[in-house]
């Protein structure tokens, strides 16, 4: 299907290359194909098949029965897949697709779950398809693991639909984000957020608190998640500055004029939601050239290969933090877990990143509620078990989260860049974060983009047979 040019792709583009990060090699992938098997850093387990400080959920074992959809005694189906066949970001989020495809030859071959194989189909939404893709797996999978497709928005009903219960990588719209019958590793929900970032900023700049200004943007979007992230801001102590720039996100003929204006404001930092793309860049070379000389600071999509290339030529990022609830992929050697995600993957000549790490992390997850589930191996018991798990870090791939309840970390760590160097600045032990309850920030329900339940799930799809936890 040939890419539509429309403000709704560009910023759902945008939502979900906020979430990418560092890139490496890449390995082919096509739709529908089968793929079967051949907090704190801490310490691994004392087992061989440990991922971290986490024991295995794989291993052989007895678990018999044809229990749901895609279940058998010998086979659990599951679906999983991103956006790389987008015509205008190929290979986008593919890290994803590699992280879970090793993953299930890992698992698969210390026996699979319980002695059942895993048989993954590595679905590709190419940005506009992630509703025929959820047809397709609602016809054969047991559930969707691992997953990240940018427009999720136009699945979610079929999703819920069909009851097809999800441990996603990543979600982006807000029915989905807080959608029943599904729990992520690394919850980003509506109606909290992890203001570390701004926190940790305070710390690291406390004379600065007046001083910073959010680079305002036309795309819908990011209008509702600067409304956030001011509100965020605020309760870490700023004062931000309202210097009144609107950059319109398809581009300007010159980023000067908006430069100045920001001059002439006195800011001393930026704070930006958009992602390392050319005209980004740009905007940036007009802050150098029109003499200021500002901290940049942002997402942890700013942690990757994109920005690394532009500083190596340029210097103009030297001043760039990026806060993460992720441990660097330069920690490698302080955080098991991390090394044994890159060995995994990067085996299988797949491609590294944040994104591959999150989708890694849902992996585990999901594999530890199935291996609890034994041979009553159903939807409704994974939603039970999932539903059950409130301490998870991914064996140390990241900072605590509370999957069963959705809710994001308490933690987080800042980076920097120096040239095409990324190093971490806070907290300053490498390998280590920082975390405080005050962090954790109730938002604003104005910013939510639905209506949610008291249990926090959101109401737009819900109907009368979605699975519902019965804990």
């Amino acid at each position: 299907m040939k890419p539509r040019k429309t403000a709704k792709l560009i910023a759902a583009l945008a939502l979900s290359t906020a979430l990418v990060s560092a890139c490496a090699t890449e390995r082919g992938g096509d739709d529908g194909v089968p793929a079967t098997g051949s907090g704190s850093s801490g310490t691994s387990t004392s087992s061989d098949t440990a991922f971290g400080t986490l024991d295995s959920p794989c291993g052989a074992g007895d678990a018999t029965g044809a229990t749901d959809q895609g279940v058998s005694d010998t086979e659990i189906r599951i679906g999983y897949g991103d956006d790389r066949g987008y015509a205008q970001s190929p290979g986008l989020n593919k890290e994803m697709s590699d992280a879970v495809a090793a993953m299930i030859d890992w698992c698969n071959e210390q026996g699979g779950i319980n002695g059942r194989t895993i048989v993954g189909t590595d679905y590709d939404a190419a940005m506009t398809n992630a509703n025929t893709v959820m047809q397709e797996a609602c016809r054969s999978e047991f559930m969707m693991v691992g997953h990240g497709f940018a427009m999720d928005q136009t699945a979610e009903q079929t999703r819920v639909a069909c009851n097809m219960a999800a441990v996603p990588g990543f979600t982006v719209s807000p029915d989905a984000a807080n959608g029943p019958m599904t729990f992520q590793g690394v919850p980003f929900p509506v109606d909290y957020a992890n203001g570390a970032a701004w926190f940790q900023m305070a710390e690291m700049h406390p004379d600065m608190l007046n001083d910073f200004d959010l680079v305002g943007s036309t795309m819908p979007t990011i209008i509702t998640s600067l409304q956030k992230t001011r509100s965020i801001a605020e309760a870490a102590g700023f004062k931000l500055k309202d210097c009144g720039v609107v950059i319109n996100y398809q581009g300007e003929p010159s980023y000067v004029p908006f430069a100045e204006k920001y001059k002439q404001c006195g800011v001393k930092g930026l704070w930006t939601s958009r992602s390392p793309v050319p005209n980004e860049f740009n905007f940036f070379k007009a802050v150098d050239q029109v003499g200021i000389d500002p901290i940049i600071f942002g997402e942890a999509t700013w942690y990757g290969a994109s920005a690394q290339a532009f500083n190596a030529q340029s210097g103009l990022l030297d001043n760039l933090n990026a806060n993460m609830t992720f441990q660097m992929l330069e920690n490698a050697d302080k955080v098991p877990a991390v090394a044994k995600y890159k060995e995994l993957v990067e085996a299988e000549g797949g491609k590294t990143a944040l994104l591959g790490m999150q989708s890694t992390s849902s992996f585990l997850l999901w594999a530890t509620a199935a291996k609890e589930c034994g041979s009553d191996l159903t939807r409704q018991c994974m939603v039970d078990e999932l539903s059950k798990i409130h301490e998870w870090d991914g064996g140390g791939l990241h900072a605590t989260t509370d999957p069963g309840k959705n809710m994001p970390a308490q933690c987080g760590l800042m980076v920097d860049l120096k040239g095409a160097d990324y190093s971490q600045v806070f907290p300053a032990e490498a390998g280590e974060f920082t975390c405080d309850a005050k962090y954790l920030i109730k938002t604003d329900p104005a910013t939510w983009g639905t209506e949610l339940d008291p249990d926090r799930v959101s109401t737009k799809y819900l109907g009368p047979n979605v699975i519902k936890p019965q804990v």
